[in-house]
């Protein structure tokens, strides 16, 4: 718990030649696995990766949820003008189905892996960029962001039986902070080699 301690004291940013070989270190563990974490590793991969500390789905934002109900309304909308009510009682599976397409496909992945953290969608690539390496993060709390943070982003909305947690960590251009509804904060925190604060 010491080297957790000095970390949390250390507010010095890596160097970017070791932050730079977290960020492919992780995208390299994250792609090895399938989206769907119960199916195990992908077949493609050559090596099999080490298994990932901690993961979790994230709810869809509200602009998915948006989204979604936009194009139920606009697709019945249309049929109902053209064809009235016989057509929209056909056509109400099919849209639902497609508004359901709409919001599962935007449903994320939080994923900590060796080297560091990222979030993740279904059938999109994992650009290094975007991943936070385990280095750079200082502090992880119960709740909101306290005031003297950087602003926090929020990532992913909230789903029952979860916990707020708030994460600060070193960027290329200063502190940044998010937060994010954990399933198990205790396990995440550990996870990133922090101990959680509440």
């Amino acid at each position: 718990m010491a080297g957790v301690a000095e970390r949390e004291r250390d507010r010095a940013r890596p160097p970017q030649a070791a932050l730079d070989r977290a960020r492919r270190l992780h995208v390299e563990q994250v792609r090895g696995h399938r989206f769907v974490a119960g199916w195990g590793t992908k077949r493609s991969a050559t090596v099999v990766p080490a298994p990932l500390r901690y993961w979790q789905y994230r709810a869809p934002g509200l602009l998915a949820a948006a989204l979604a109900l936009v194009v139920v309304a606009v697709w019945l909308g249309l049929f109902a003008w053209r064809g009235g009510e016989y057509a929209v009682r056909d056509e109400l599976p099919v849209a639902l189905a497609a508004g359901l397409a709409i919001y599962v496909v935007n449903v994320g992945r939080l994923t900590v892996s060796d080297s560091g953290l990222s979030f993740t969608t279904l059938g999109t690539r994992l650009d290094a960029a975007a991943v936070v390496p385990s280095t750079t993060v200082r502090s992880v709390r119960v709740g909101r962001a306290p005031a003297d943070w950087p602003a926090a982003d929020n990532r992913g909305g909230w789903w029952p039986g979860r916990t707020r947690v708030a994460v600060r960590h070193l960027a290329d251009d200063g502190e940044r902070a998010f937060t994010v509804w954990i399933r198990d904060p205790d396990a995440f925190a550990e996870a990133l080699g922090v101990r959680l604060t509440r």
